[in-house]
């Protein structure tokens, strides 16, 4: 289930808890990715408020919001950039992005390997993806209160397994929001202290996302399980002698 554009731009831009969760996870991201020059450069889901350093000096940057969750114009006071689009099927060319930024897409997808297979398309051979999503094991995907409320949350096992099924090979990963998912001013005044201490601490458990760079893996893996019975749906009679004619 997707959530409503308003919902994801009040939450980002018009509460402090917002503010700081988007700082957090820009900081992180920076850490991967400190420019992108002369780079195509894509976020799809609610990515916007993480693509804003890569507007001055990429190539190009693009907004992909889906259909289910409805589109912004961003950002605001230039030419708009934003993209409303089939969460499964975008309008760019096979390996267009040199960098694309997955955030509030993958843990709401109604189809999530279907995403992944577009992510995989248009991402360079020599591009990299970052994607973030919530942590089963911290506090940010257990109240609703936020974004990071809804949809499937992950284990960083989980995650890296569906990524490299796809042939989205992990290459790093981190996490963000060690602060609790709450208003109060303590919290938030002293958030910056607790990304750094839960940085050296644990990238893993206690961080209220998961993030993970990938790489493309060309050429892709070998679709195992379900994707093969599909395309074989007679094998259950595998075995079974054909019928031969009387002889005459």
């Amino acid at each position: 289930m997707h959530l409503d554009v308003l919902d994801l731009r009040t939450f980002y831009y018009r509460t402090r808890l917002g503010r700081s969760a988007q700082k957090a996870m820009r900081e992180q991201m920076q850490e991967f990715w400190p420019d992108a020059q002369g780079l195509n450069v894509g976020g799809f889901g609610f990515a916007a408020p993480l693509l804003r350093p890569y507007l001055y000096d990429a190539r190009r940057v693009l907004a992909l919001m889906p259909g289910q969750q409805g589109v912004m114009p961003w950002p605001a006071g230039a030419d708009n950039v934003s993209i409303l689009c089939h969460e499964t099927d975008w309008p760019l060319e096979n390996d267009f992005l040199d960098r694309l930024i997955v955030l509030h897409g993958l843990e709401t997808s109604e189809d999530p390997i279907a995403l992944l297979d577009e992510c995989y398309r248009v991402l360079a051979p020599e591009g990299r993806g970052l994607f973030i999503v919530p942590n089963r094991a911290g506090l940010w995907a257990r109240r609703d209160q936020t974004p990071f409320g809804f949809g499937r949350p992950y284990t960083l096992g989980q995650l890296e397994a569906k990524l490299a099924a796809i042939g989205l090979r992990p290459e790093r990963h981190t996490a963000a929001l060690f602060h609790p998912p709450t208003e109060k001013k303590f919290w938030l005044k002293t958030s910056g202290f607790w990304e750094k201490l839960g940085g050296r601490v644990s990238n893993r458990f206690a961080g209220g996302v998961l993030i993970v760079e990938v790489s493309k893996q060309v050429p892709a893996p070998p679709r195992t399980g379900l994707p093969e019975a599909i395309r074989r749906p007679l094998r259950v009679l595998d075995g079974i002698a054909v019928p031969e004619p009387k002889p005459v």
